[in-house]
């Protein structure tokens, strides 16, 4: 019998600090999206979708599929010293073998990647702003041709473009 992953949310903050009202910047602020172009990775529970929609107007997210997963740990993953995430880090540290097999603990649910600061390990990433640019306009939902709020598995094709 096959387990099921959980369903996992990519979320990254689009927009900048300018005129961010105080209630949103602390929802920012415990989303852990204190800059720009910053990635997170939380399951999809109630909590955080409500979270989700008080800053809609400020950041995207959608399911993050393990192929991204690996991608984005292998290239921008971090550790404390911003040394890059390496197999031998997470051998000593949680004795996983390499990035590809914690990616597939992180889908299945085993490990919260948001909870694995006190491993040393950053619970977000830094990336770039998109290659070629944003399709749309930065202030307008992903549904009316813009780039904020929720995008599904198109959130996957952004990732890439930003690492």
């Amino acid at each position: 019998m096959k387990i099921l992953s959980i369903k996992l949310y990519a979320i990254i903050r689009l927009r900048g600090r300018v005129g961010v009202s105080k209630e949103i910047e602390d929802t920012l602020r415990m989303l852990r999206l204190t800059r720009k172009y910053c990635c997170v990775i939380y399951p999809a529970t109630k909590d955080i979708e409500g979270m989700l929609m008080k800053v809609k107007d400020w950041v995207t997210w959608g399911e993050i599929d393990f192929e991204t997963l690996v991608e984005l740990l292998k290239a921008r993953g971090r550790v404390q010293g911003n040394k890059p995430l390496s197999n031998e880090y997470l051998k000593k540290v949680l004795g996983i073998e390499s990035i590809e097999l914690f990616a597939k603990e992180i889908m299945d649910g085993k490990i919260l990647f948001h909870k694995l600061d006190e491993y040393g390990i950053k619970p977000l990433f830094r990336l770039h702003p998109p290659r070629k640019g944003f399709k749309g306009s930065i202030k307008k939902p992903y549904r009316d041709g813009g780039e904020l709020g929720y995008r599904g598995k198109d959130i996957n094709d952004l990732i890439k473009r930003m690492i």
